[in-house]
């Protein structure tokens, strides 16, 4: 998270416009969208490692060279295995900005340090914390069907690709996606998560999806340790589905003014939860800052270093960026393939170190690309 870099773009904007103090962000003089310029797509490696898994979900791009992980390259989580079954996934991939591709992690669900019901099924909940510790959430299945998902846990790996430590139980139930923020000796998670009541709910629609706030504690060469878990966000919808095995709330992001920013699938919309940092209650889903328009089923989340928000859609391809007060200011595809065309084909995304392009996944061909 940068959030130092987007209190000062919000800062200088507001200055830029100086002036009128009932006067919104979105009222005021804006730059030209994120998105506007941006117009090629290049794909940039296979996400497919050695043991054939597939389905990349997780996204993140690596800020500091510790270990075996560099910076500015891309981290990708694989939710399937070699036979498409979800929630089966164990592996962690490496991209440079050239193309190549390394495995990080190779992950036995037979030989955890810990707790982790069900096993292993990577999924988009993905982030690296100071020192190397990189933090994937799990939702594992038995055979690939919701029937048999269960609750799954987050897992910390060290630098060099080895899982140290299971998160588990206290509200984790089905992680599915996150972002994170570290602030001296600590890190708070923001995970969503979507098996509350989901699989017995047999495909109907159940109000339960949680976000947690869970606060790390820095321990140097041992893993960080769980110090409180909050629940700050409660009421989401969430629903088994025979393409996609679960739909509920999925992309985060951490805005300038504490704001955490939730991609609520199943409303199409994007809604808001303030003092996420501090609160120490749930704010339900939170402040409505958009739906339907361009939204299409939003999923990954991400936050450029002006505020705006970019989400990409689980049916139709397209990218799209919304202001912080809820104003949709750009859409494109950014995929088309197979019929309706993009539709699955997106789901995790991340800006590169310089905030000038973005990274996504592309999983109908499994595959990273990247929008410059």
């Amino acid at each position: 998270m940068r959030l130092r870099a987007c209190s000062s773009a919000l800062a200088i904007a507001a200055l830029t416009v100086g002036l009128t103090a009932a006067a919104s962000p979105d009222q005021a003089f804006r730059p030209r969208p994120f998105l506007d310029r941006l117009h090629t797509v290049t794909p940039v490696a296979s996400t497919v490692p050695e043991n054939g898994d597939v389905n990349p979900y997780g996204t993140f791009t690596i800020e500091d060279s510790v270990g075996n992980l560099h910076r500015g390259d891309v981290l990708v989580s694989n939710f399937n295995n070699s036979a498409n079954l979800q929630g089966t996934g164990t592996t962690l991939v490496q991209i440079d900005p050239d193309g190549t591709r390394t495995t990080f992690a190779t992950i036995d669900p037979a030989h955890l340090p810990g707790s982790c019901p069900g096993g292993v099924g990577l999924t988009t909940a993905l982030t690296v914390l100071p020192g190397g510790w990189v933090v994937v959430g799990s939702l594992p299945t038995a055979d690939g069907s919701a029937a048999t998902a269960q609750a799954g846990c987050l897992l910390v790996l060290d630098r060099f690709g080895t899982v140290r430590e299971t998160i588990a139980g206290d509200g984790i139930n089905g992680p599915w996606d996150m972002t994170a923020v570290s602030r001296g000796r600590h890190s708070e998670l923001f995970v969503t998560n979507v098996l509350n009541g989901t699989v017995a709910a047999n495909g109907a629609e159940v109000d339960r999806g949680t976000v947690l706030r869970i606060t790390l504690e820095d321990r140097g060469d041992q893993p960080p340790q769980r110090v409180a878990t909050t629940e700050i966000g409660s009421g989401f919808a969430e629903r088994t589905d025979p393409a996609a095995l679960v739909i509920g709330p999925t992309g985060v992001g951490l805005g300038c003014d504490d704001t955490l920013y939730v991609a609520d699938t199943v409303g199409n919309r994007i809604t808001a939860i303030p003092r996420a940092l501090t609160r120490t209650d749930s704010a339900g889903t939170g402040r409505v800052v958009t739906s339907g328009g361009n939204l299409n089923g939003p999923l990954g989340l991400a936050v450029t270093s002006r505020g705006d928000l970019l989400t990409v859609n689980s049916q139709d391809g397209f990218i799209v960026e919304t202001t912080p007060g809820g104003r949709q200011v750009a859409a494109k595809q950014i995929n088309n393939e197979g019929s309706p065309a993009g539709a699955g084909a997106l789901f995790g995304l991340a800006l590169d170190l310089d905030h000038d392009a973005v990274y996504f996944v592309n999983d109908a061909d499994n595959a990273l690309d990247l929008l410059h």
